[in-house]
């Protein structure tokens, strides 16, 4: 039989088609099946058009069969089928596509999406198969037709028998070689596996002949197989049902039937949106972030579907950086999808449910914290830094729709606390929100830093983290009140008189710290005297934008450039150790110098800053001894 050439085709066109356009081989059972539904959906849109013809759906199915002994795996539908003419103009004509054309015409009945738009996806076969065959029946009509082709050398078609209206495309699949592995899909439990991952919820019964296993009679402990018909798709989504009816359980069984996690979700969302883009979604709130979540190897991303079929595994776009810890599930049947329907237009429809999502999110994660402040705290705990990155990352564009996410650990609380609550408890006359840095809660606590503003009865913000003090920094303040190291130069406590007291102070000890500032060369900034300490004789403080605990994490990132917080060494001249100092500058120079490296190496334990030279500071402590 003369072969028919591939109309407005090429050899390089249809080579493009199979090897360029689609990604992973596997996707042409999605193609197929999409197809095949989209068979099915023709005959109820004819139904609902023609009083004659009832549509019983429980009547209309699409099977899949191999044969590894010939190896032909089978796909057939009880749909609409095509005619010779069909045949030609779907097939024939590579990218032009009759689904489309259906859908033209019947845009807007009772809600059935045509998946099929681009006709390129029947040509996925030629990825895995070296033979295509159609065989197929239209709907009204006696005859079929079979459309036969090896790919890029045309295709042949011919009248055939066919008792059913419908289609039946048979793959001849290719032999494996050493690298690409072809068996695989003529493999029962991988075509189940790529049927659960896209097709799932096809809305007719994909049956498949499944393996059973069952006890052979008269041999004890020995089993035989057999073969029963099965449905292996879900067909109805959680998502499309009504709320009301799902349980905890039914999206717990979900998140487990999904493999979102390992974990149970601790809290789920169901959105289902109808308007200038409609769609579905559930998402969840993991118990416990992935081992890979803080690396650059974890991909954020919800399941993408439209019209219930899986388009992308993993859709970055539909979550900001600081929500990739969701996981879940989207299904619209409003987006403008590619050719291959693996990737989408960067469109407004993409965008539009993106910003919808997020708000959802923020919305739940608001709830949680007003009115489930434990769970809250749990997820907290897990992913609260992710948060802080987000107020800190895209330079601090998102800090608005996060500040009041973060909770931080509280002194007067002794537990974590919003900082709308903080603020709540603020005295009138205190002018900042005060935080102090370090590694734990403990060592924070006796930090000398925190003695003054402790002492006045203000609550301190305990910061942990190495995200925290970079993220406060974005914010810069909270209801118009500015955060305050109590560490920095300024803390806003002292009065008028105080001030006026440490003027005169200064003056008369300006030699003396002169002194130790030239000691001490260019390892800080300034020598004066402190405010802040009451009880311990030294600390030091950071005068300028860059903390001392910023530095300790720039300088532990590589390029770092050894970057330096402007340091100033405080001393409480109120404190038995300052009649030291002033005796030795009086005295004796070389114990002035012996005692002020001793401070400034002391100030520098207390901050969990390593000393510059370990030998001279235990030598320093032994001529103190001596």
């Amino acid at each position: 039989m003369e072969k028919i050439p591939f109309r407005a085709e090429s050899k390089r066109m249809l080579e493009m088609m199979i090897n360029s356009i689609y990604t992973h081989r596997e996707i042409f059972l999605r193609e197929l099946i999409s197809n095949a539904s989209d068979a099915i959906d023709k005959l109820y849109y004819k139904a609902l058009s023609d009083p004659t013809l009832t549509f019983d759906k429980d009547n209309y199915y699409i099977k899949i069969k191999s044969d590894k002994d010939t190896r032909t795996l089978t796909i057939l539908d009880t749909g609409i089928g095509m005619t010779k003419e069909e045949l030609e103009n779907n097939l024939g004509v590579i990218a032009q596509s009759g689904s489309l054309a259906f859908k033209r015409e019947n845009e807007a009945k009772d809600g059935f999406d045509i998946i099929g738009q681009f006709g390129v996806g029947f040509y996925s076969s030629f990825m895995v198969a070296d033979v295509v065959t159609v065989i197929s029946r239209a709907f009204g009509s006696e005859s079929a037709y079979k459309w036969e082709s090896s790919g890029v050398d045309g295709y042949t078609i011919e009248p055939t028998e066919k008792e059913t209206v419908g289609t039946e495309i048979i793959l001849k699949i290719k032999e494996s070689t050493e690298d690409d592995n072809y068996d695989e899909y003529l493999d029962e439990y991988r075509l189940r596996a790529i049927v659960k991952k896209y097709s799932d919820f096809i809305r007719y019964p994909i049956k498949m002949d499944v393996t059973q296993h069952q006890p052979k009679e008269g041999a004890e402990g020995e089993y035989e197989e057999y073969k029963e018909e099965q449905t292996v798709n879900s067909m109805v989504p959680i998502w499309r049902k009504n709320k009301n009816e799902l349980t905890d359980e039914d999206y717990e069984n979900f998140y487990m039937e999904k493999h979102y996690g390992f974990d149970k979700p601790l809290k789920h969302l169901h959105i289902s949106v109808d308007g200038a883009v409609s769609y579905n979604a559930i998402l969840y709130i993991p118990e416990r972030p992935p081992f890979d979540y803080y690396t650059k190897e974890y991909e954020k991303g919800l399941e993408l579907y439209s019209s219930g079929v899986l388009i992308m595994s993993k859709s970055p776009d539909l979550l900001p950086d600081y929500f990739s810890f969701v996981k879940g599930m989207v299904d619209s049947e409003d987006l403008s999808l590619n050719i291959s329907r693996e990737m989408l237009q960067q469109d407004r429809q993409l965008q539009l449910i993106a910003k919808n999502i997020k708000s959802k999110i923020t919305g739940l994660l608001e709830r949680m914290m007003k009115d489930e402040r434990e769970k809250y705290e749990q997820f907290y705990k897990e992913f609260g830094m992710q948060l802080k990155y987000g107020v800190y990352s895209d330079y601090g564009s998102n800090k608005d729709a996060l500040q009041d996410l973060l909770l931080f650990y509280s002194s007067k609380e002794k537990k974590m606390v919003s900082l709308a609550e903080y603020v709540s408890r603020m005295p009138e006359e205190q002018k900042y929100i005060y935080y102090a840095t370090g590694e734990t809660y403990e060592r924070i606590e006796k930090l000398p830093q925190t003695e003054l503003v402790a002492d006045k009865g203000y609550e301190i913000l305990y910061f942990t983290e190495d995200v925290d003090e970079f993220a406060i920094k974005m914010l810069m303040n909270y209801k118009e009140k500015e955060f305050k190291s109590v560490s920095s130069g300024d803390l806003g406590i002292e009065s008028e008189d105080n001030q006026e007291q440490s003027t005169e102070e200064k003056n008369e000890n300006e030699a003396l710290f002169d002194e130790m500032k030239k000691i001490l060369g260019d390892k800080v900034k300034d020598v004066r005297i402190s405010k802040r300490l009451k009880n311990h004789p030294v600390c030091l403080a950071a005068d300028g934008e860059l903390s001392i605990e910023m530095e300790k994490v720039l300088k532990a990132m590589p390029n770092s450039q050894n970057v330096k917080a402007e340091k100033v060494l405080e001393i409480n001249i109120h404190h038995e150790v300052f009649q030291s100092l002033k005796a030795a500058l009086a005295s004796d120079q070389e114990k002035l110098r012996l005692y002020t490296n001793l401070l400034y190496n002391q100030a520098l334990l207390i901050e969990g800053l390593p000393i510059g030279d370990p030998v001279d500071f235990t030598n320093d402590i032994c001529k103190i001894m001596v």
